[in-house]
């Protein structure tokens, strides 16, 4: 990624992220979120998603002051491989709920999500002074448990049975991280 990027929102060692953009319904993107395997334990692949709720989807992240919803790119091939994001944000309470979706199935075990974790919730904390960001994730999702931990999230608790999928009730595991 040679030229200046203009849109990057935070930049780090590998990859950048950057707000979504409509160019972005025309990638991989919608193809994501119908592939079994990307989404086997999110709350995506339920219902089929079409380009036009995704570019609806796209319209109101550009909006929202509940959520931020960004782009991760890969700096050097500049391909949009996921996203990462600060949802729910409660400005009363200070806290919010990050959520990851890594698209690109040749990313996978490289550390991208580690990296983008890292930079989303430092401007979590330092820029829009939250006091707690956490997740939650399926008892059967096992890398999103590790990255939790390696992301210094502490587990807070189990809520039993709490998600159905594929025709069994699995727990959610929780996990949190509090302002240091």
């Amino acid at each position: 990624m040679s030229e200046i990027r203009k849109d990057i929102f935070l930049e780090g060692n590998s990859i950048c992220l950057r707000p979504l953009m409509e160019t972005d319904v025309l990638g991989n993107y919608s193809f994501w979120l119908n592939d079994a395997e990307i989404v086997q334990y999110n709350s995506h692949g339920r219902f089929p998603m079409t380009i036009p709720m995704l570019k609806a989807f796209v319209e109101s992240s550009q909006q929202s002051r509940s959520a931020i919803i960004l782009a991760i790119v890969d700096k050097e091939s500049g391909m949009h491989i996921g996203n990462i994001s600060l949802q729910a944000i409660n400005w009363v309470d200070r806290n919010a709920e990050i959520a990851f979706l890594l698209g690109e199935k040749s990313f996978w075990g490289k550390g991208v999500m580690l990296e983008a974790g890292n930079l989303i919730i430092k401007h979590g904390f330092n820029t829009l002074n939250l006091h707690r960001i956490y997740c939650g994730t399926s008892s059967e999702n096992l890398g999103m448990q590790k990255l939790a931990k390696k992301l210094g999230m502490n587990e807070e608790g189990i809520r039993k049975e709490a998600i159905y999928n594929n025709g069994v009730y699995h727990d959610i595991m929780e996990y949190g991280i509090l302002k240091k």
